[in-house]
């Protein structure tokens, strides 16, 4: 019986181990929805890494520690080193073009191939959009966020 739980709680380990041997990766398509297709749709992936502890102050009741007041550059925070693939965007003089949606869809599987390819596994995909607010408000884009992951070597 004690053999039982040796085996068990090794096999405990070696699971708890192995949900910590992922890294990730997120590639963001970001598409335009502006009227006329004055808008720019881009997929961005980036190839500089950050550390999110260099850009974080913890605060209590709304209020920043004395000390532990968040002073990082946001230049700090930019990556120059990324890539970035152009997509069409979704509306044109003439209005909507499906076929635009079409070659982004295109455009998008092979990216998507290729991260699977190079060893990456898509793990989540979430998307938002902001859209025409009203009169004045020319902006709006198609935003969606690929999160891959793969086993570290």
């Amino acid at each position: 019986m004690k053999k039982f739980y040796l085996v068990v709680a090794l096999l405990g380990c070696i699971y708890t181990a192995d949900a910590q041997m992922y890294e990730y990766k997120v590639i963001t398509s970001v598409e335009s929805i502006i009227p006329s297709g004055l808008g720019r749709s881009r997929i961005v992936s980036a190839d500089d890494e950050r550390n999110y502890k260099d850009f974080t102050s913890k605060r209590t009741d709304g209020k920043s520690e004395k000390d532990k007041r968040n002073k990082s550059n946001r230049s700090s925070i930019r990556v120059k080193n990324f890539e970035e693939t152009k997509l069409l965007n979704f509306f044109n003089l003439g209005g909507i073009r499906f076929q635009n949606i079409a070659a982004n869809d295109a455009v998008m599987t092979s990216k998507i191939n290729t991260m699977v390819e190079n060893g990456w596994e898509l793990a989540f995909v979430t998307s938002a959009v902001e859209s025409y607010g009203g009169k004045g408000d020319n902006n709006g884009i198609f935003i969606t966020r690929y999160i891959f992951k793969k086993k570290k070597s």
